[in-house]
């Protein structure tokens, strides 16, 4: 069953890439979801197999012994715990998942310790920025391994002019590479993107009855005063905070637009699909493999 399952997942993937360097969406969006189906079976198909060798094996464990003589021990591998039970024993949501949740509200490219504080400010959970040191690689590995068998994997921001991996920022695969490129006025324009999804999901909250947290309206009033008019006479209101950051955006829109809009298609042209989440090698490292092959 599972030997079935491994096969079609493998050969969904390849139609997926075939999809994607045909540049159907109708069909590699229909892949993914047949694949995220695919997936989900698969993973229960597993968790099937090893809740049938845990029971098999408490029985062997409850089984009366009628030979004087010590058990043989058993050459048999002890019984896998299931992704749920992993989860359930450490006890919080996977840090991909909190760091995706994150990004998602603020919209745009950001850094680990950004990430981090509007973690903690608006969900339940602590998300220590240390830990997320190793997440890009660990994503890349992911991706190189299964393709497009996630929904998402949180991927690199790329240089607008390298398309190498923008230092120390993180993005969420799905969104557009015109989302996930840094050009010159990138960082203010996402930095007011930052601000109007803290102060939209403030507001979200204190309409449904949930007030934020104070970390939450810290975090916003940090925005708020690097914003001009965001601020005023010591009130800190979400609708100006959003008001003032479309204004400043609308500024320098037209030129960030173009700028990430060109790397994105010289991105489209000249990067592999890994590569378009990940970034181009740095030419350093280039250069560097290249000594070494010549050696």
């Amino acid at each position: 069953m599972l030997e079935e399952l491994e096969e079609q997942l493998s050969q969904l993937r390849a139609q997926l890439r075939e999809a994607r360097r045909a540049r159907d969406k109708a069909a590699a969006s229909r892949i993914r979801g047949e694949l995220r189906r695919m997936e989900a079976a698969w993973e229960e198909a597993l968790d099937a197999e090893e809740a049938a060798e845990a029971e098999v094996a408490s029985g062997e464990q409850r089984a009366p012994s009628h030979a004087a003589a010590p058990p043989a021990e058993s050459t048999a591998p002890p019984p896998r715990s299931t992704a749920r039970e992993k989860r359930s024993a450490q006890g919080s949501i996977p840090v991909r998942e909190q760091v995706h949740q994150a990004l998602t509200l603020l919209g745009a490219p950001a850094a680990p310790k950004l990430i981090s504080s509007v973690y903690e400010a608006f969900f339940s959970e602590p998300l220590v920025a240390t830990k997320l040191a190793s997440l890009r690689r660990d994503e890349e590995r992911s991706f190189n391994a299964q393709g497009y068998a996630r929904p998402y994997y949180i991927c690199a921001a790329l240089t607008y002019d390298r398309l190498t991996p923008a230092r120390g920022l993180l993005a969420v695969s799905v969104w557009p590479l015109e989302r996930r490129v840094i050009g010159p006025l990138s960082p203010r324009v996402d930095f007011l993107t930052h601000a109007v999804g803290i102060a939209e999901q403030i507001q979200r909250m204190t309409t449904a009855g949930h007030p934020p947290s104070e970390a939450a309206w810290q975090l916003l009033r940090r925005f708020a005063f690097n914003i001009p008019g965001a601020y005023v006479n010591d009130e800190l209101d979400p609708a100006r905070v959003i008001s003032a950051a479309h204004t400043e955006a609308a500024v320098h829109r037209e030129s960030d637009d173009a700028e990430r809009a060109a790397a994105a298609d010289r991105a489209r042209s000249q990067l592999t699909d890994v590569q378009q989440l990940f970034g181009a090698a740095p030419l350093r490292n280039v250069l560097r493999n290249a000594g070494s092959a010549d050696r």
